[in-house]
């Protein structure tokens, strides 16, 4: 019996050209989309944590500049292992970015946090 083409989406037996690879565009479509959706995950789920991150931000540094504690922010569950930059300052403390604010350690588990108005300007 001769090789019998399958649709790549729902094994059914595709009729008609020789480089057919799906039955309709439903098929194709779903197959398309699993495969975008499976590569996706990582980059949406590192998204997520990031815009977290920056939510917190937000919330505990309203007046453009604050000190917190280590606690606070890991009660509200900031994750420091991401960020999107980091700028080092003239005085070599690094200021640890989620998009336009930022954090840097200046002592005993405190934190500063700030906005960065615009990327030409330096905190």
């Amino acid at each position: 019996m001769e090789n019998e083409r399958l649709c790549l989406d729902c094994q059914e037996p595709l009729k008609g050209r020789a480089d057919k690879k799906f039955c309709n565009d439903l098929c194709r479509n779903n197959y398309n989309n699993r495969l975008k959706s499976e590569s996706n995950n990582l980059v949406r789920r590192i998204n997520g944590i990031l815009r977290k991150n920056r939510n917190i931000l937000v919330e505990l540094n309203p007046d453009e500049k604050s000190i917190v504690h280590k606690d606070k922010l890991l009660g509200k569950g900031f994750n420091f292992l991401y960020f999107t930059s980091i700028y080092t300052a003239k005085n070599g403390h690094k200021y640890y970015f989620c998009y336009e604010y930022g954090y840097c350690l200046i002592e005993n588990d405190f934190y500063i946090l700030v906005l960065k108005k615009n990327s030409k300007k330096e905190i």
